[in-house]
């Protein structure tokens, strides 16, 4: 069995990157740096300030890995570890184990950044690049080319690539019965992680990747590739994984979960 490996990432506007592009020295404080970069953005989109992709700094990476007989969500995450080494950790782990990895916008946006700050920071991942160069299998199915299998972007796919036919994964995930977001979104993590809340962060990345392995496995029902039994004991592997647990964030997790949750 392929190794599964589900991904996401939280990030924050790159204020060192910001500071170095306008030379802005270290006169003003990071929240000016950041509110200066966000009404620029304003300006230039028309109202959105999202931060483009090369100055999003990545916070945490985190996973859910189906392997052999286990399920395990863990994260790669500050203040464990600096950026760069959360990104090489990140590809350290394609490059063992040549997993199957499965995102929700992960070609639009989480890839995309990890090529950016991983540049950055002089990351190496040669079997994540490979396309056909060293190993010929990855000539017709590698992690770069949008219609193969080594990347999964779920999101992308459902939406038969069509940008307009593309869903948020909360409403998805608990349109099918799953808890979708708990408390925190995107556009607030750069306030929590202001104030500290860099665990918060983590736990809320966490759940994110639990969600989108929850929508991957309805697929593989779809599909085929997972009959109604198997799909009920994968479904059972991460409830009893998540309580086995314990922590808060997979308790609240847990009881937004209705067991009665099923196609």
């Amino acid at each position: 069995m392929t190794p599964v490996l589900v991904f996401d990432i939280e990030c924050i506007p790159d204020i060192a990157g910001l500071r170095r592009l306008h030379e802005l020295g270290p006169a003003p404080s990071d929240d000016e740096v950041a509110d200066m970069a966000m009404l620029m953005r304003r300006q230039q989109t028309g109202g959105s300030d999202f931060m483009p992709l090369h100055l999003q700094r990545v916070v945490t990476v985190s996973c859910a890995l189906r392997a052999g007989d286990s399920f395990k969500v863990f994260s790669l995450s500050e203040p464990e570890a600096d950026e760069g080494e959360i990104i090489q950790r990140f590809f350290d782990g394609i490059e063992k184990y040549t997993p199957q990895i499965v995102s929700w916008n992960g070609g639009g946006f989480d890839l995309p950044v990890l090529h950016y700050r991983g540049m950055l920071h002089g990351v190496s991942a040669p079997r994540y690049w490979d396309q056909g160069e060293d190993d010929k299998d990855f000539k017709w199915n590698n992690y770069i080319s949008r219609y193969h299998n080594r990347h999964l972007d779920l999101m992308d796919l459902l939406a038969l690539y069509q940008p307009r036919g593309a869903v948020a994964l909360d409403a998805l995930a608990k349109l099918y019965g799953f808890p979708g977001k708990l408390g925190m979104d995107g556009s607030k993590v750069w306030e929590a992680y202001q104030a500290g809340r860099i665990a918060e962060i983590r736990d809320y990345c966490e759940t994110d990747v639990v969600n989108t392995y929850l929508v991957y496995l309805r697929f593989q029902l779809m599909r085929g590739h997972l009959t109604r039994a198997h799909y009920a004991q994968e479904i059972a592997l991460v409830r009893a994984t998540l309580a086995g647990i314990g922590a808060p964030h997979w308790q609240e997790f847990l009881a937004a979960w209705p067991d009665d949750a099923a196609p």
